[in-house]
């Protein structure tokens, strides 16, 4: 199973936020990429500045025929049509794409980490990773994605909010 995270906090030319997510689906299915299940959509303060805009979320299940760098190299290119800039570590972005685990792999070459190393502390992650996997394990820590979430802060926890009422959309084969 492959899983991206993906994200908006800024307008762009195709829209607000929610645009911003619906465009970077769009996109990455036109590459030939199967869309398989898409989270309900999440809202959750910036990190680490929370004064910044804040961001939607979503996880979605792809399939992808290919390995993880060919991957990366579509999603920066759809970033990119997205008007996603680099400017500053963590700042406000049109569209952001992360492949959250790959097949369970465990790899770190090419500016590729696998799975998503700071995913057992993203709640924007772990929550809509459950709606779509709930029996979802960590490659690398072992670790059930429920207890990954009760390992998180009642802070932490209680930041993310489902903002679009929608059933997990699945896809038929």
């Amino acid at each position: 199973m492959i899983f991206l995270g993906i994200g908006s906090s800024l307008k762009s030319k195709f829209g607000d936020r929610y645009a911003n997510i619906k465009k970077t689906i769009d996109l990455i299915s036109g590459e030939k990429i199967k869309i398989k299940k898409i989270s309900s959509y999440y809202e959750t303060p910036s990190y680490p500045n929370k004064l910044d805009p804040k961001f939607i979320n979503v996880v979605i299940e792809i399939d992808f025929k290919g390995n993880s760098e060919d991957l990366m190299k579509k999603l920066l290119l759809i970033e990119t049509k997205l008007e996603r800039t680099r400017q500053f570590k963590n700042e406000p972005r049109t569209c952001d794409i992360d492949i959250i685990d790959f097949n369970g792999s465990v790899s770190n070459k090419n500016d590729i980490f696998l799975p998503h190393p700071k995913i057992s502390e993203r709640n924007f992650i772990l929550i809509p990773l459950r709606e779509i996997c709930p029996m979802w394990i960590h490659p690398i820590l072992n670790i059930k994605i429920d207890d990954l979430i009760n390992n998180l802060s009642l802070r932490t926890r209680n930041e993310i909010t489902r903002v679009k009422e929608c059933d997990i959309r699945r896809i038929n084969d």
